[in-house]
This record gives structure tokens, sequence and C-alpha cells, in this order.
């Protein structure tokens, strides 16, 4: 599989980011905590040289925990702020106002000795297509306030949220990078629903994460559709599309269709918990 998923928006989308970043004090980066690597642009990396820095690991109840406590470590070893969220729920949120003023405290500190008092920290919120970010700043703010969808690329342009007196959040559209050096990183990507489903051959990424999950979450398909998990990967697509009854006319199995359930049940959460890169094992996995 070759992934690469590149609109023209994404160009213009970065140039701005450039531009607004003279205006920001703090960066918050949305991850998935499914793939918490994969799901993150280097060029954010590039772009925030000497800002402050949060990572939000955004999805963290579809995601293993014992994963999730193992990125946070990973990412607070880099220097960097970790929270573990959930946006639709409102998990974890209570806890980012006081880390947003322990990332920022050098800065407020800058401002006191200056005489400047309440002048609000300026945090841009950034992050691929589709990781959560316009969820994250609707249940933080508690007001419907970004544009959402469950696609990628619904935010197209920036927006200023004032949020309180101490934080403004800047909106910033989901940007991908132009080329993903590791394929595993776009498959990974495709298979959380960072990439559009309508480019992609969803019959080999379903094969993909079939092989992925008997490997490292032995009995999770077992236990979610009933079947033996012997044999290849085909195989176990097969027996999930005679299990769910997906089929054509004249009891041919319906491989797409048997796809598209894995998918929407993987992205659901309802195989279980399940982080698609494990930290510490990032050079193999």
């Amino acid at each position: 599989m070759n992934i690469q998923w590149y609109p023209g928006h994404m160009t213009k989308a970065k140039r701005q980011m450039q531009e607004d970043l003279k205006l920001i004090d703090l960066i918050i980066e949305l991850v998935d905590a499914r793939v918490p690597l994969s799901s993150r642009n280097p060029d954010i990396d590039q772009l925030g040289q000497n800002k402050s820095r949060l990572i939000l690991l955004n999805k963290a109840d579809l995601a293993d925990e014992r994963q999730n406590e193992a990125w946070k470590e990973y990412f607070q070893s880099k220097g960097f702020y970790v929270v573990k969220v959930d946006s639709r729920s409102g998990s974890g949120m209570k806890m980012i106002q006081n880390v947003i003023q322990e990332a920022c405290k050098e800065k407020i500190e800058r401002d006191r000795r200056r005489g400047i008092k309440n002048r609000p920290i300026r945090a841009m919120v950034a992050g691929i297509p589709n990781v959560g970010k316009s969820t994250f700043i609707n249940t933080f703010a508690g007001k419907a306030c970004a544009k959402t969808g469950n696609k990628p690329g619904v935010t197209k342009g920036k927006q200023w949220i004032r949020l309180n007196k101490n934080v403004e959040l800047l909106d910033t559209p989901g940007i991908l990078w132009p080329k993903f050096e590791d394929q595993l990183v776009g498959i990974r990507l495709a298979c959380v629903g960072s990439i559009k489903d309508d480019i992609l051959n969803i019959e080999e990424l379903a094969l993909w994460l079939l092989e992925k999950l008997k490997k490292d979450y032995p009995g999770a398909l077992e236990k979610r559709y009933g079947i033996s998990e012997e044999g290849t990967p085909l195989e176990t697509l097969e027996a999930i599309a005679r299990a769910r009854g997906c089929l054509k006319r004249g009891e041919e199995l319906d491989y797409v269709k048997t796809s598209g359930l894995i998918f929407d049940d993987f992205r659901g959460g309802k195989i279980g918990r399940i982080t698609l890169e494990w930290a510490g094992q990032q050079e193999n996995n």
C-alpha cells in the first residue's frame, strides 16, 4: 500500500501557521492516542521551536491504557507537557487549565516583571486531520465555537476563541506533511480515519489491521466476532464476513462491506482499547 494525501489547502495552512506563531505563547498539539507518533506532524516541531509545548493524547478512551501511560512518560522525557484526554466525554479536561499555566509560567513571570498584568496566554491548537481539535475546543470552551465533523479536513480557516481572561485559543486546520517517509505511518493514519477512506484500498488495509490485532491483542477478534483466530488474515476476514452475514448475491462474500464493518468497530472501540504503535517499539512496530 502506498498512501499519500496532501490537498492543496494544507500548503496554505502551513504558511499561515508560520505567520501566526509570532503571536503564540504555547502550542497545544493533539495526537491520536492509538497512534501517538504517527499522528504527529514533524513540521510542528520545526515550526514550534522555542515555544512552550503541550501534547494532548486525545481519544485516550479508545487506546490501551498501559500504552497511554507509556506514551505519556515517553513525551514527558522529551520535554513536553502531556495530558490524556477524551474530548468527546470531557475526560481529562479539568487538568488542562492548570497545565497551561504551568507550561507558560516563565512567560507569565516575564510579563509580571515588565508590569504587564492579565495578558491572556495565547495558545495555538494544532494537529493532523480528524484528530479531534474542534471537538476539544468545543468541550474545553463549553460551547460550540469550532466546526466539528468526523471526517478529515472540516476546519479550513483559522479562528480565535476567547476561553476566559487567562487563555485565548487559535484553532488551525489539520495539516499533514507532503510525504510519508515510512509507509507504516500512512497505514496507521488510514486505520484511525485521518486519511479519507475513499482514496484507500479498504480490503488491503483491513488485512493489515487484522494481522496486527492478532499479533498484539490475541483473543480480541474472537471475543468480538465469535470466530477462530487461526489461519491467515484473509481467512479471518472471510470468517468475519460469514459470521456477520456480509454476502453478495449467491452467497459470495462481500469483502468491502466486511472491511468497512471492521473499521467501524475498531474506530468506535468495539473491538477493545487498542493502540497500534507501542512506546519503546517505535522502530520495529
